[in-house]
């Protein structure tokens, strides 16, 4: 690469080789001027007012690749199902949710993409739930202008690893819940879990179509998540009777049900008395102990929206949510903009 220097003055009619940035200390930084644009007569003040007296006009040889064309490769390379990209600026291109659903990242793959060196694909934490046009990630070339094989690297790597920047949309499932408890079934106290089920359930895009009250009877809620299912329900939610007090009986109705569990117990706070099952391999069947009643979030904010992106989760991925399982308690809750299952 060679820099051929001209003074503005004498720039008029030339061609651009690289963008110019304006900066405005507290409100803006940009480019002013993009790579490509035609200096015209009209130019010259405002180059003169961001304090370029000469400008540069850049020749690349055939193993070098601008900012910009670097960026998008990179972008390209990257960029999976249901997202897209920006136009490049100062380097930069912006990936973005097309579609609202789970933010999927291979963060492994994004690590081996980064010591190729000299670029830098940064990202949200995946397994987070973005909506149509979030920012998700961004691709930048740091030097001006880099060689092609860094970038032949990059993309021989995001081919190894697939997809490593993607969106799942979330599935409008049909959704039951079974509400356990004597003091709750014989009105004792009053309901508190259905409505709060409810608006859990719709702000990840599903819906809650039936709701069933059962005593602490292990048999009546076996049979009750038969008949859910027989009626077509794709998420069966029974909420409470999930501890170790020997009137809970909630986890032996989910077994008797034939049922494969997955998982009694998680390591996430709160829902660390937290079950999973699948009925017939198809039907997610999730334990909630009473927690999800007084914490506005808990396992199942980490939970339900991968099982609705049409994960089916194993032993593993409830250990993996470890690391980052435990909630602060805020007196105001900021979910998801905290470390709360990242």
């Amino acid at each position: 690469m060679t820099f051929k220097k001209v003074k503005v003055e004498e720039a008029v009619g030339m061609v651009l080789g690289h963008e110019l940035t304006k900066i405005v200390p507290g409100s803006y930084k940009g480019p002013a001027f993009h790579k490509g644009h035609v200096i015209t007569a009209e130019d010259i003040s405002h180059l003169k007012d961001i304090g370029k007296e000469h400008i540069y006009l850049i020749e690349l040889t055939d193993e070098q690749l601008h900012e910009n064309d670097a960026a998008i490769r990179i972008a390209q390379a990257v960029c999976g199902t249901n997202v897209q990209y920006s136009v490049a600026s100062e380097g930069r291109v912006n990936l973005i949710a097309q579609v609202g659903g789970l933010l999927k990242i291979n963060p492994e793959a994004v690590a081996v993409i980064n010591a190729a060196g000299h670029i830098a694909v940064s990202t949200k934490h995946s397994n987070i739930v973005v909506n149509p046009g979030d920012l998700l990630a961004a691709a930048k070339v740091v030097p001006l202008v880099i060689d092609k094989s860094i970038i032949t690297e990059v993309e021989q790597q995001a081919k190894v690893y697939g997809e490593v920047i993607k969106v799942l949309p979330l599935a409008n499932l049909k959704v039951a819940a079974i509400i356990t408890g004597n003091e709750v079934y014989y009105g004792r106290i009053e309901d508190k879990y259905r409505q709060i089920l409810t608006e859990k359930v719709q702000q990840y895009g599903a819906g809650l179509v039936e709701t069933v009250y059962q005593p602490d009877d292990s048999e009546a809620i076996t049979n009750t998540i038969l008949d859910l299912k027989a009626k077509g329900m794709e998420l069966i939610i029974c909420a409470g009777g999930m501890s170790v007090d020997p009137d809970d009986v909630t986890p032996d109705a989910i077994r008797a049900t034939g049922a494969q569990v997955v998982t009694y117990g998680s390591p996430v706070l709160p829902g660390a008395m937290f079950m999973l099952a699948y009925l017939d391999d198809d039907v997610p069947l999730l334990g909630m102990p009473a927690c999800g009643m007084y914490s506005k979030t808990t396992v199942l904010d980490l939970v339900l929206p991968r099982i609705l992106a049409g994960e089916k989760l194993i032993r593993q991925d409830i250990a993996n949510l470890g690391y980052g399982g435990l909630c602060s308690n805020c007196k105001v809750c900021h979910y998801p903009h905290c470390p709360f299952g990242k």
